[in-house]
């Protein structure tokens, strides 16, 4: 009886732990990991294996970093003032285009730095966040038209990435970036412009609904004078253009500067909500238990938006681990394409080519769409992104691989499927349109070659994976998928030929 007693006494006090006090199962690391890096590799989950909720979660925190390892473009580091057409306004269309050509470049240049940075960070998570706040405070490079003040946007939010909230919104209202982008230097007092004191409320803070349009009128008065210098691309304020007069925004009257403004809407219940909400669609589901959000949002607030808290929360809660929650979330064209060769060791010597095929995923990075940004989820997949989504994972699984050869093959690129590369071949050449048809011919090519230059060594990668070889493809298949494959995968199949059934089994792009 004793021993039933105490049978029984323990069964409770196990079933009684909090649930962030649960190991990680395989399957839960796997969850966890793919969640918050880029393509987990089957080292990295088994590392996760049997540390509780918090403690995982604790360990992706800890690690994560405020700059990026990996040089930036050389020009990011040249003196001087900022690079624009000579003759400024009055330069020549020669000029202008050759300007044009330069940025497009040192885009393309910046593009692959950062694909490159997320292959080999020691902190995934730390790229993730920065990827999800160049999608929260959106600005693109096809308005702000420099490189440079594209690369300080994001060393900004790299260095706020997994730290504060209200000093991220505070440093990102003053970027040189985001003054262009929302036309900050054209507020000036007597003609006030709302562009950034709408989407400041709307997008980056408060959320439609919870502000009048008086409010926004207001609050662009409280903004002016805040602008940019056009020799160093810094920002600038211009204390003969702002306006001192009182202002009334959300209730408070006073004479309210931009700074002001921000720590009110700091200040509101609804940003912390806000905020909490897309972190929840971006982590957890696409359909966020409000319950749960005020919860998460509260704490999240009452830390004074420390962002590692609201993560902590969200990454511990019973949602977050939910079965039905699971292979749920559409992957991005970045977490397919850098997910992919993370969790296959692959390193390109040239990463261009890889940010220009998640570009033609509907992924450019430094040019969301317009200022509301990818909307992610579903609209991921379409019929074009989809055809473009199996031709690059054809290119890198191909059944040549070990011979480097792809006659015949079909490109996983287009002019009118890839922006990135659409640009750059609009300006690729100052010549007449034969010469110029001829660049477009090369510049594919050229990407074409960086697609080709991985290899993938199927029967090196198997050996990697634990257990005997005969249980491979299950280990395979239950390390890159989140699910059981739609499809039946032949396990006595050559290694190459198995990853391929894997990777292109309508599971793959799902996390």
């Amino acid at each position: 009886m004793r021993v039933l007693l105490a049978f029984i006494v323990a069964f409770f006090a196990f079933t009684a732990l909090p649930a962030s006090a649960a190991t990680l199962s395989y399957g839960d690391a796997r969850h966890l990991l793919n969640r918050t890096e880029f393509g987990a590799t089957d080292a990295e989950i088994r590392r996760f294996v049997g540390l509780t909720r918090e403690e995982a979660a604790r360990t992706l925190l800890t690690q994560s970093r405020t700059t990026a390892l990996t040089p930036p473009p050389a020009w990011t580091r040249e003196p001087g003032p900022l690079r624009y057409p000579r003759g400024g306004e009055n330069a020549s269309a020669e000029e202008k285009k050759r300007f044009q050509q330069e940025q497009i470049r040192d885009g393309l240049e910046l593009r692959g730095w950062w694909v490159e940075e997320m292959l080999t960070t020691p902190s995934p998570l730390t790229e993730k966040m920065t990827l999800f706040w160049h999608n929260h405070f959106v600005s693109g490079q096809q308005k702000v038209k420099l490189a440079l003040l594209m690369y300080r946007q994001n060393v900004t939010l790299r260095e706020n990435a997994v730290g504060n909230f209200g000093d991220l919104l505070h440093a990102i209202a003053r970027d040189p970036a985001m003054v262009i982008y929302l036309d900050s230097a054209q507020n000036r007092k007597g003609t006030p412009n709302e562009n950034f004191a709408r989407e400041v409320m709307e997008l980056f803070t408060l959320g439609e609904g919870h502000y009048g349009e008086q409010d926004i009128k207001e609050a662009a008065r409280a903004f002016t004078g805040w602008s940019l210098n056009r020799e160093t691309g810094r920002f600038m304020f211009r204390p003969f253009v702002h306006d001192y007069g009182r202002k009334t925004v959300l209730g408070r009257t006073g004479n309210l500067d931009g700074d002001d403004v921000l720590d009110l809407l700091l200040s509101k219940p609804e940003t912390a909500e806000f905020v909490t909400r897309k972190l929840w669609r971006e982590f957890v589901s696409s359909q966020p238990d409000d319950r749960e959000v005020k919860r998460i949002a509260a704490r999240f607030r009452e830390s004074r938006y420390d962002i590692k808290v609201a993560l902590q929360a969200l990454l511990t809660c019973d949602a977050f681990y939910a079965t039905e929650n699971r292979g749920t979330l559409t992957k991005s064209p970045i977490d397919l394409v850098v997910g992919t060769m993370r969790q296959f060791g692959m390193r390109p010597g040239e990463a261009v080519p890889f940010a220009v095929a998640a570009a033609g995923m509907g992924q450019n990075l430094f040019g969301p769409p317009n200022v509301k940004g990818w909307p992610g989820g579903d609209a991921w997949i379409n019929t074009s992104t989809l055809l473009a989504r199996k031709q690059f994972l054809d290119r890198l699984f191909r059944a040549d691989n070990a011979a480097g050869r792809m006659e015949g093959t079909q490109s996983p690129m287009s002019a009118e499927a890839v922006p990135a590369v659409t640009e750059a071949l609009a300006s690729a050449s100052t010549a007449d349109g034969a010469a110029e048809l001829s660049r477009k011919i090369k510049f594919m090519r050229a990407m074409d070659r960086g697609l080709k230059s991985v290899h993938f060594d199927g029967d090196a990668w198997f050996g990697t994976l634990q257990g005997p070889m005969d249980e491979r493809a299950e280990t395979a298949s239950r390390l890159l998928l989140a699910y059981a494959p739609q499809g039946e995968i032949d396990p006595s199949g050559e290694p190459l030929a198995i990853v391929r059934q894997i990777v292109l089994d309508a599971a793959y792009q799902l996390k």
